[in-house]
């Protein structure tokens, strides 16, 4: 039958993606046939400011570990906690974003995480050819979700915050559901170079 483990855990602390995955093996480890592997974790950070006013380490440091090392080492301790053996099919998914390819002016620390995140896992799937990996983008802009509001309230270059709302007055912004939804179909497809910057539109 279907077993559902839920696991609350913080990925800003360090401990994190060790203990996340150590409830996974206590639970799955002997019956796994898919490991997958969704690393949605991430947050918008300050979009109310431009580049030059980040001038404070420790501000920088907490977003970018939170968005960008804890994602590392989440999949790298599943990798380890679930290495390749026959039978078993490997998938890691990156959500990301059109924020890792193009620049959004006053979002310097989400446009950075994603693009970093985005070649993370293209040097995976380079070093792990047996490894599905995929980064997903859900559409050519934001979701309707908490962060699209935060986003449309907060973002400091007022074109961008413009685009946002006339998006959202549109009706042009993708709900979850229809993102999910495609995503589902990719995984499902299997068809997508591994490594590769897939949008919803694509």
């Amino acid at each position: 039958g279907l077993v559902v483990r839920c696991v609350v855990a913080d990925l800003a602390e360090p401990e994190a993606p060790g203990r996340v995955v150590e409830a996974c093996q206590q639970v799955f480890a002997d019956s796994m046939e898919h490991v997958l592997l969704v690393n949605n974790a991430a947050s918008l950070g300050d979009v109310s400011r431009y580049t030059r006013t980040f001038t404070t380490r420790a501000e920088v440091d907490s977003y970018m570990s939170l968005n960008i090392s804890s994602c590392l080492c989440l999949t790298a301790c599943v990798l380890q906690a679930f290495p390749q053996r026959p039978g078993v099919q490997r998938t890691v998914v990156n959500v990301s974003s059109l924020c890792a390819q193009q620049p959004f002016s006053s979002w310097v620390l989400y446009c950075t995480a994603k693009a970093a995140r985005d070649m993370m896992f293209r040097v995976l799937a380079a070093e792990e050819p047996e490894l599905r990996v995929l980064s997903y983008a859900p559409g050519s802009g934001p979701l309707d979700t908490d962060m699209f509001s935060a986003a449309r309230a907060t973002t400091a270059d007022p074109g961008l915050r413009r685009t946002f709302s006339d998006m959202s007055a549109q009706g042009r912004v993708l709900t979850p559901e229809q993102s999910c939804s495609k995503l589902m179909e990719l995984l499902l497809e299997d068809t997508y170079q591994s490594g590769a910057h897939v949008d919803f539109y694509d």
